[in-house]
């Protein structure tokens, strides 16, 4: 926790063998009460169509209880693939955690 935002820095490999435990995480911090989760995907060299996936679901999620997700620190390759699919139109996406945290007003 960092201020008022809910921090969740997944490491590695966000597939299909994966996406479901993120999401298990994210989902808990919603559960708990946090309304405001930055996703800091600096450890994160990889995403795929699940990832996407359990990242959109939780947007969505969040946003019906009034509260915001940002996405910050993408590898290349992830940014690729965010801007490939347009997901990145979806998503705030900034360039450091600082930098997400002060865009939720946190």
């Amino acid at each position: 926790m960092s201020e008022n935002a809910s921090v969740i820095s997944p490491v590695g490999r966000i597939d299909a063998a994966t996406a479901p435990s993120l999401e298990n995480e994210l989902s808990g911090a919603i559960e708990k009460g946090d309304r405001e989760i930055v996703v800091d995907l600096s450890s994160v060299e990889y995403i795929s169509s699940a990832g996407l996936r359990a990242l959109l679901a939780t947007l969505k999620r969040v946003k019906a209880l009034e509260g915001n997700l940002v996405l910050c620190s993408l590898h290349p390759y992830v940014k690729e693939v965010f801007d490939m699919t347009g997901f990145s139109r979806i998503f705030t996406i900034c360039n450091s955690k600082e930098e997400a945290i002060r865009s939720l007003g946190c």
